[in-house]
């Protein structure tokens, strides 16, 4: 969710609104996959590298992802949304982490769509605390020994599907330390569109450029059009 703060500074309007507008954004993201049915949506909200910015504006944007839980649980709650927060959270306060885990428990049944909300994440934490808990979990375990299943068992999104596809806001093309695991093989799209801007028809053209995406996967075209004809 990239451009927040220049969406505002083109407006002479605070950062904090700029964020304000983003989450609205978000909502509008979270209806566009109910609508399509898509049922795993992923945003990133905070990277572990965003604590050095203002320290204002690191409270004034956790105050938001706080309220946002407090007060759209219930929306969440009626559209049939299952939450998960990914990320680092032992710097929260006390009262944040339980917030968190208040709001993953009530909507761990939900199955129209799965939100995941990376806050306090960077894609080299995920792939070094994974490292982590393999081998603190399987001592002795020899480093050739370890099989790339066994690993993925311990990363943040563990038990989800890879992403198909990677949208990034903005007009930045990279990737800024997101999911480098997990987006081995995605298809990667790039808007000029800042995060407020990005509407439905931002996503419907997101969309459009994945489904004239050949997903080879290895494979040349010809393999994939038998592989297609077969399923079809």
């Amino acid at each position: 969710m990239d451009g927040n703060g220049r969406w505002a500074t083109q407006r002479n309007l605070s950062r904090t609104k700029g964020h304000r507008k983003g989450v609205e954004s978000a909502w509008e993201a979270v209806s566009y996959c109910l609508e399509n049915k898509i049922p795993v949506l992923t945003l990133f909200a905070f990277g572990q590298e965003n604590w050095k910015r203002p320290s204002q504006e690191v409270r004034n944007l956790f105050r938001i992802f706080y309220l946002l839980l407090k007060r759209d649980m219930g929306r969440l709650l009626e559209h049939n949304v299952k939450l998960r927060i990914i990320g680092d959270r032992t710097p929260f306060a006390p009262y944040l982490r339980n917030t968190i885990q208040e709001s993953e428990a009530l909507t761990q049944n939900n199955t129209a769509l799965t939100l995941n909300i990376a806050i306090n994440y960077s894609g080299k934490w995920d792939i070094l605390q994974a490292m982590q808990k393999l081998v603190e979990k399987h001592q002795g375990l020899h480093a050739l020994d370890v099989l790339e299943k066994q690993f993925e068992a311990y990363l943040s999104f563990q038990g989800q599907p890879e992403p198909d596809l990677f949208i990034r806001t903005s007009g930045v093309q990279r990737l800024s330390n997101f999911m480098l695991w997990d987006l081995a093989y995605s298809e990667i799209f790039f808007t000029k569109a800042l995060w407020p801007d990005f509407d439905k028809n931002e996503f419907d053209n997101a969309v459009s450029f994945f489904n004239q995406c050949e997903r080879r996967f290895g494979l040349i075209s010809e393999q994939v059009s038998v592989c297609s004809n077969i399923e079809s």
